[in-house]
């Protein structure tokens, strides 16, 4: 199973809906996909259930056990290992990881654990490898091709411990100033994780039992998140920003700047340029399915159908580009 990550260093940009509809998308293409709701929010989650089922899983008590933090919870309190996970049958094909507010009351745990490693602690690598082994064991019990991941727009240690666990991983961005800001960070967050738990691999007691993600962490690319005023000063704004993203992808994330400036739309970073698909989202929403999906009796009558077909074919395409990458 290979396992991507979406992660974004600027909130409000469409990371979740890009996760979900990438798997949808998978599903579509023929593949087996396992989703991780990582993200405290559980945004990703709250897009994939019922509000009849959101309630199940979150206010009855005597349901118990269903979302990832309740899978690591007895290692978090020094009572066990991880758990089995619940895992939330989607449709056939497509399973999830439910997500936690909890997960949030686990940062200190891992950010302590982290350090804990360079000690050869093995109840340290334990903490740390969670994500990764309770991922692995859902990957193997539904058989999954892809495990699809999605994380919060932060750095800090539950995102740390999250992206050890990917072989791949995708930005997704915004032409604007903060986003360029993110991938400067992101950069240059990836290239320190990816040394400093290549590091504390090394100091793993020999004896100890538990699984160990890789942390490839091979950025795979970029997706812009489009903007489609027709203001002008908007618009010139976002070609500005836009025209400085290759670069600073190259500079901060690939450590390989090049002089010249690419033209994003032919830059072969560019996994994707996707626009504002504006009230086709709510639509999707509230009938719960991918836009791409959308019917006429859900609403999407005349030009919404013709651009409902266009996000299909965005969406597909952008689907063979990440997975022509994961190799």
């Amino acid at each position: 199973m290979k396992k991507i990550v979406f992660f974004s260093n600027k909130g409000g940009i469409g990371n979740t809906a890009l996760v979900y509809h990438f798997s949808y998308m998978l599903v579509e293409l023929g593949y087996k996909v396992l989703c991780a709701d990582l993200d405290p929010q559980s945004n990703l989650s709250s897009m994939m259930l019922t509000e009849e089922r959101l309630e199940e899983v979150y206010e009855d008590e005597n349901k118990g056990n269903l979302t990832v933090w309740d899978a690591i919870r007895p290692l978090t309190k020094g009572t066990g290992d991880i758990r089995e996970a619940h895992i939330e049958s989607i449709e056939p094909n497509l399973s999830l990881l439910i997500g936690d507010l909890s997960l949030s009351t686990f940062e200190d745990k891992l950010s302590e654990n982290w350090s804990k490693c360079l000690d050869a602690d093995e109840y340290a690598f334990r903490i740390t490898s969670s994500f990764h082994r309770v991922i692995d064991e859902a990957g193997e019990t539904t058989g999954a091709d892809y495990a699809v991941i999605d994380v919060g727009p932060n750095l800090g240690a539950i995102n740390r411990a999250s992206l050890i666990v990917a072989d791949y991983v995708v930005l997704p961005v915004a032409a604007d100033l903060f986003s360029l800001q993110g991938i400067k960070n992101l950069g240059t967050s990836l290239s320190a994780w990816h040394t400093q738990w290549a590091e504390r691999l090394k100091k793993n007691p020999p004896e100890a039992d538990p699984s160990l993600p890789e942390g490839k962490m091979k950025p795979i690319g970029y997706v812009v998140l489009q903007h489609s005023s027709n203001s002008n000063r908007i618009y010139k704004s976002y070609q500005n920003f836009a025209k400085r993203i290759p670069f600073s992808y190259q500079k901060y994330v690939l450590k390989s700047a090049k002089e010249e400036n690419t033209d994003i739309a032919h830059d072969e970073n560019c996994l994707s340029l996707l626009k504002h698909y504006h009230s086709l989202m709510p639509m999707a929403l509230e009938v719960r399915k991918p836009i791409f999906f959308l019917k006429p009796a859900d609403g999407a009558i005349g030009a919404h159908f013709q651009a409902v077909k266009k996000v299909y074919d965005d969406f597909k395409e952008l689907s063979r580009s990440i997975l022509q990458r994961c190799h």
